[in-house]
């Protein structure tokens, strides 16, 4: 019996190393990952020059990596591992409390909070004039609000908020952080809810000297919402529902994007891309570089301009009723010396607002 239980491992073994083996060579190429939102590494070109640089065998370690068999299975199975079996606190800085998922940020890169403030500096020095009042927003990681039983590595935000502010002295600071909770953000993603940043929209408005009397419904899509850290926790966790904002003001004003670098005609929310790989790119077709929204109902004719990156999507509807016409500019997307052929800075409201995982992590902006 013992002969023939390790006969039987031996070829169990050799079974799966061989097997997984063929299957890793002759499988097709899983261009991107669903469940990560990433593209995958693709088969690395072999030349003398990548060879001996050493860039072929780090980009063919990543390529057997990202197009292993099974791959999603195998996640699986370590984040169930990590977790139960061995008791782990997080799984690749992700951290599972009951339906919630957070990434852990850590640890704070001053370096980093230097070079967002260098490019809001360039681009105040370079285009705006005396008559654009300027402002500048911060949006805390949901981390920031997470319950200390929940066990996460924070940032220091204090020392976070108190390094922006000091690099931007040619900037109003507006701050709204005590009007956040943790119930104002998605369980399984890094975003805030629409629908419960109303006041921010509100205080914002209301300090730039805007006046608004925006009425707005809720409508929450019947579709589950799997947010961004629902699939790097590779868990069966409960998904989120989505809602957005609508109001008889948004079917008359005119969305326009420029992210081609010609003016295309879009929706302030894009109903097929709510059923798509992520939901939240609903809100103003979500990765944009530069959008163009004319109010023209509106009660003046002030404009704005917001510097912003995914947060500002949602966030941005809610500001039209104070203002003629919103520009939002993603200079992630746009080189900043680019700005100029598209917008005359004269006497507009100018509004930075950017969360803390991208000023903590800022070389994407351009």
């Amino acid at each position: 019996m013992n002969r023939y239980r390790s006969t039987m491992t031996i070829l169990l073994f050799v079974i799966l190393l061989f097997g997984l083996s063929f299957a890793s060579w002759f499988k097709s190429e899983t261009l991107y990952s669903d469940s990560e939102r990433r593209a995958l590494q693709r088969l690395p070109e072999l030349t003398m020059e990548t060879l001996f640089s050493g860039s072929f065998t780090s980009s063919f370690e990543t390529y057997t990596q990202d197009q292993f068999p099974l791959r999603d299975a195998f996640r699986n199975i370590k984040a169930l591992s990590a977790f139960h079996l061995f008791q782990k606190q997080d799984n690749n800085d992700i951290v599972i409390d009951g339906d919630s998922i957070y990434k852990m940020e850590y640890p704070l890169n001053e370096s980093m909070l230097d070079h967002a403030a260098g490019r809001f500096e360039n681009i105040v020095n370079t285009y705006l004039k005396d008559t654009n009042k300027v402002y500048f927003s911060i949006v805390p990681d949901k981390n920031y609000y997470a319950d200390d039983s929940v066990g996460l590595l924070k940032l220091d935000y204090e020392q976070l908020f108190d390094h922006m502010i000091d690099k931007t002295p040619f900037m109003t600071y507006l701050d709204i952080t005590s009007m956040l909770s943790i119930d104002d953000y998605y369980r399984t993603d890094t975003h805030w809810r629409q629908e419960k940043i109303t006041d921010i929209a509100e205080y914002l408005l209301g300090e730039m000297n805007t006046a608004s009397d925006l009425k707005t419904t809720e409508v929450t899509l019947n579709l589950p919402f799997y947010g961004v850290y629902h699939g790097q926790s590779a868990l069966n966790v409960a998904p989120d529902t989505i809602s957005y904002l609508t109001s008889d003001l948004f079917e008359h004003c005119e969305v326009v994007s420029y992210n081609t670098g010609m003016a295309k005609p879009i929706e302030m929310y894009d109903m097929q891309k709510a059923s798509g790989k992520d939901a939240y790119e609903l809100f103003l077709n979500g990765a944009d570089a530069l959008i163009e929204i004319t109010n023209p109902n509106a009660k003046t004719d002030k404009e704005l301009i917001v510097f912003r990156d995914s947060f500002g999507s949602s966030l941005a509807p809610l500001l039209v009723d104070g203002y003629a016409k919103i520009t939002l500019v993603d200079i992630r997307y746009m080189q900043s010396s680019m700005i100029g052929n598209f917008i005359e800075f004269e006497d507009q409201d100018v509004l930075f607002i950017y969360s803390t995982l991208l000023l903590n992590n800022s070389l994407a902006l351009k």
